[in-house]
């Protein structure tokens, strides 16, 4: 054969070569877990053609999450799902609810833009709101069978410390409490303070759980769907004393410890609301007394007082012990702040009879989640 007959061929075969080539492999990171752009993944087969809403929830159910974070992730879903692409038309109420998981699949695939679209409608928000609803998507995303894509990335947020009370504040709570006409206030703030529990784990307390001879209280189901034990002083005893003769002259469940004026159940937003008015009277702003706020204060007190990290863990159900660790941060703040008040009142060496009376204000300002010594 001639060369540039030669040459010809050769220039052929490779033409046919690239032509037939098969495309090259997509890094791990770009891959998608099911090929079909509408095709639904094995495992949700079963159920392509049956609403999303029922079954997203089973599968939240599944995997052990709570009440509040499952209403907290159908609620970022929903601004997620509802948005809506330049030649699309919003979905109607009807419409959003008669969604299957097929039709989801279809509707949330990351290429097209609708998620950078929602992305970008609550960047505004605070960097932890905005993570909040990142995770949402991303669990729902990754259900689906979708990759979350790379460049949609968490925001970032500064370490921030758990709030507590000073001993001051605290006095002042707990003189508002004790002249409270409410007469569930001074066992619920007394309990929080003795066992830091959450506050959905004081709305869900039965009397059955409670062993009053053992001064202590079972946990069932609580945060991670984990069983725990607490315990309380002789001051909650008495509380419950005064208590219990109450609640069983309004209660209609038969089963809470902790009931409204109407005899139902104690329910979280009807705590806060407690702490609300609480607060009020102690003259402290807004959002200052919140039940998780007494929880940080049980912690930092336990602390404060020589317990290990382990032993608090423990007490206060956290999952990890780096959960525990952030109230040592807290315990060096105090430290801190102390030194710096203690310096800043320092107009010159103190005379000996000024000593007490500069110790006193120092204690009396250092923040201190504990209740002892403090008659309710």
């Amino acid at each position: 054969m001639h060369e540039p007959a030669q040459r010809e061929a050769k220039a052929m075969e490779h033409e046919e070569r690239t032509r037939t080539r098969q495309p090259q492999a997509l890094r791990p990171s770009q891959r998608r877990i099911i090929d079909d752009a509408f095709q639904v993944p094995t495992r949700l087969k079963h159920i392509q053609y049956l609403p999303w809403l029922g079954c997203y929830q089973q599968q939240l159910r599944a995997e052990n999450k709570s009440e509040n974070t499952q209403k907290s992730y159908f609620y970022a879903l929903r601004s997620l799902i509802e948005t809506a692409l330049p030649h699309e038309v919003l979905l109607s109420e009807r419409e959003y609810n008669q969604l299957t998981v097929y039709d989801l699949v279809q509707r949330i695939e990351p290429n097209q833009g609708r998620i950078d679209l929602w992305v970008h409608s609550i960047s505004d928000l605070k960097p932890t709101s905005f993570n909040a609803r990142i995770a949402a998507a991303r669990h729902f995303v990754k259900w689906l069978g979708w990759h979350w894509p790379e460049h949609l990335q968490r925001a970032r947020t500064g370490k921030r410390l758990p709030r507590t009370l000073t001993k001051r504040e605290l006095s002042e709570i707990l003189e508002v409490v004790s002249l409270s006409e409410n007469p569930v206030v001074s066992l619920l703030v007394t309990m929080m303070l003795d066992t830091g529990m959450r506050v959905s784990e004081v709305c869900d307390l039965n009397l059955a759980d409670i062993d009053f001879q053992d001064f202590s209280a079972r946990i069932h189901g609580g945060k991670g769907d984990k069983d725990r034990l607490v315990l309380f002083t002789q001051r909650t005893q008495l509380a419950f004393d005064r208590w219990l003769p109450i609640r069983q002259s309004i209660a209609t469940s038969h089963d809470a410890c902790f009931v409204n004026s109407q005899g139902r159940r104690l329910q979280p937003r009807g705590v806060q609301r407690i702490m609300d008015q609480i607060a009020i009277g102690a003259g402290l702003p807004k959002g200052k007394l919140t039940p998780h706020v007494l929880r940080h204060n049980f912690a930092t007190g336990l602390l404060e007082r020589g317990a290990d990290l382990v032993t608090i863990q423990r007490l206060m159900g956290h999952a990890t012990i780096a959960t525990t660790r952030v109230y040592l941060e807290i315990s060096d703040q105090t430290l801190r702040e102390v030194y710096h008040r203690a310096q800043a009142m320092r107009t010159g060496l103190p005379q000996a009879d000024q000593l007490d009376e500069v110790d006193s204000e120092i204690q009396h300002l250092t923040p201190s989640t504990s209740g002892v010594g403090i008659d309710l």
